[in-house]
């Protein structure tokens, strides 16, 4: 499919560059606002907040819940919430993408995901744009693949599996924090608790196939609780992503890759169990991260 004048396609095969959402576009101007103090709601380990479905137990604990709303455009946005302290996080290359060259890429960090990690997976999801995309840096186990850039949303996971979503050289990394990996992609798409100042200026955030505008998106989140919050739609504008962030208590928020398809998550009711497609309407099968696949995801582990 041919994509829209002058722009590539972000979330597209190796070799195609985004010609929007890099380093300089104007997303950029977000950076600058200062993150707010707003702590979400607490629950209890058997006890849910209205609006939010569990799906993964750990324990007889709530790890993943889910909950699914329509924005004002009408288009409907899946969220998955992963909570702090009762999952860990894993980063993965994928076979063709990002390069890796002479980096030791171990089986629980590799295109697939390893036997270690099968027993404990509760979910897995995508990663962000492919390297070629400008959109920012990969570390992966301590090792660098590309440079991590200051300003960017960014994914960091430290040595004990713990993550957050933080702006790179502001929020992230905190000091002392061992850091293992890092994935970036574009500016933040929240940050201090509200939208990004770019959120309508759809080239901001990445090139779609055919040049459209409501396209599959996904996108990751920290709330004021530490839980991580993944949001994705098979169709939507990147505002509906981030209302529907904000509205669940996000944070800061990165886009991550946009696209039919590279959008997926799949998760399992406890850990190890078997997976279920997670996106309505999502292209790719539940067990594909198990077979194995072409780009950078990441997992989701029972925490222990």
């Amino acid at each position: 499919m041919a994509a829209a004048a002058g722009l590539g396609l972000a979330g597209c095969a190796s070799g195609q560059q985004a010609a929007s959402g890099a380093p300089g576009s104007g997303a950029s101007s977000s950076t600058t606002v200062a993150p707010t103090t707003t702590v979400a709601p607490t629950t209890t380990s058997t006890t849910e907040q209205p609006g939010w479905t569990p799906v993964s137990t750990v324990g007889g604990a709530i790890a993943v819940d889910t909950q699914s709303v329509t924005e004002s455009t009408g288009h409907q946005v899946t969220l998955f919430r992963f909570r702090a302290g009762r999952v860990r996080f894993g980063l993965h290359v994928g076979s063709a993408d990002p390069p890796h060259g002479t980096a030791t890429v171990v089986a629980d960090s590799g295109p697939s995901i390893g036997p270690d990690e099968t027993a404990v997976l509760l979910a897995a999801f995508n990663g962000g744009f492919e390297s070629t995309a400008g959109a920012g840096g990969f570390e992966l186990n301590g090792q660098v693949l590309f440079p991590v850039q200051t300003g960017m949303a960014s994914l960091v996971i430290d040595t004990s599996g713990s993550a957050r979503i933080g702006v790179w050289g502001s929020s992230v990394p905190v000091p002392g924090e061992q850091v293992a990996s890092v994935r970036q992609n574009l500016p933040p798409l929240v940050v201090g608790g509200q939208p990004s100042p770019a959120v309508g200026d759809i080239a901001s955030w990445g090139a779609t196939l055919g040049g459209g505008v409501a396209v599959a998106r996904s996108s990751l989140a920290e709330d004021g609780a530490g839980n991580l919050l993944y949001a994705a739609s098979m169709s939507a504008l990147p505002v509906d992503l981030a209302d529907a962030l904000v509205s669940a208590g996000a944070v800061t928020a990165m886009e991550l890759d946009i696209n039919p398809e590279w959008v997926q998550l799949a998760w399992a009711a406890t850990p190890g169990g078997s997976l279920t497609p997670g996106v309505p309407g999502q292209n790719r099968p539940a067990g594909q991260y198990q077979v194995g696949w072409t780009r950078d995801f990441v997992t989701v582990l029972a925490a222990g």
